[in-house]
């Protein structure tokens, strides 16, 4: 069952567009509210940057979170375990289509928080799609090719997701410090090199002129 579907701009991870399922059908499963896995699927939104996998899966509680990047936009859906994942990327595909070609020219123009929101109509309409068993397995035939290695794709835990994001954040600080510093090393050693084939040169020409001078006084 499709619980929650999310889109957000990779870039900034403001949320563009979604659809939540109503909170019971969630808390009978989890006991948590469909806010949380919101929120989750929000700090998920702003982990994610340009090097992050454009498909992945992450566990949640008794559900996984499934997420498609294309266009630098991504996708996002909340389901049971037992939800095919092949079905999921599928649905995902689906929506990627159609999002980007209806929004694709104005998602880096807005700046106000789902400013995409009738798009749920769509979402719900997938939705309803993909529930029903001969048309899902009609659209997963029209999207086979990309969806090959969709088994293959591990399963990750959200804790350990958002943690490492926080770790790469601060890697990425490491790093930029790094490049200044080598930077910073490579100007001071081009000056020193300069500064000794001043040296060098100075000294050649004190003893070309010593030695002239030497013959010139003999």
């Amino acid at each position: 069952m499709v619980l929650m579907t999310m889109v957000a701009r990779v870039v900034d991870g403001l949320p563009l567009a979604a659809t939540i399922q109503e909170d019971e059908q969630v808390r009978t499963h989890s006991g948590r509210n469909i806010l949380e896995y919101q929120n989750q699927a929000k700090m998920l939104f702003r982990k994610l940057g340009t090097q992050s996998p454009s498909r992945c899966s992450i566990e949640t509680g008794p559900y996984l979170f499934h997420y498609l990047i294309e266009h630098d936009i991504c996708y996002l859906v909340l389901c049971e375990k037992n939800f095919s994942k092949r079905l999921a990327y599928s649905y995902l595909e689906d929506i990627a289509q159609e999002f980007h070609h209806q929004y694709g020219k104005k998602v880096n123009t807005v700046t106000r928080p789902y400013s995409f929101i009738e798009f749920d109509t769509y979402i719900q309409k997938a939705r309803r799609a993909f529930s029903d068993g001969g048309r899902a397995r009609r659209n997963m035939t029209q999207l086979a090719p990309q969806l090959q290695d969709v088994q293959r794709i591990m399963v990750q835990n959200i804790d350990d997701v958002l943690q490492r994001g926080a770790v790469l954040s601060e890697l990425d600080t490491k790093t930029q410090n790094l490049s200044m510093l080598s930077q910073k090393y490579k100007k001071d050693a081009t000056y020193l090199n300069s500064m000794s084939m001043y040296v060098k040169a100075s000294i050649a020409g004190i003893l070309v002129l010593v030695v002239v001078l030497y013959f010139w006084i003999l």
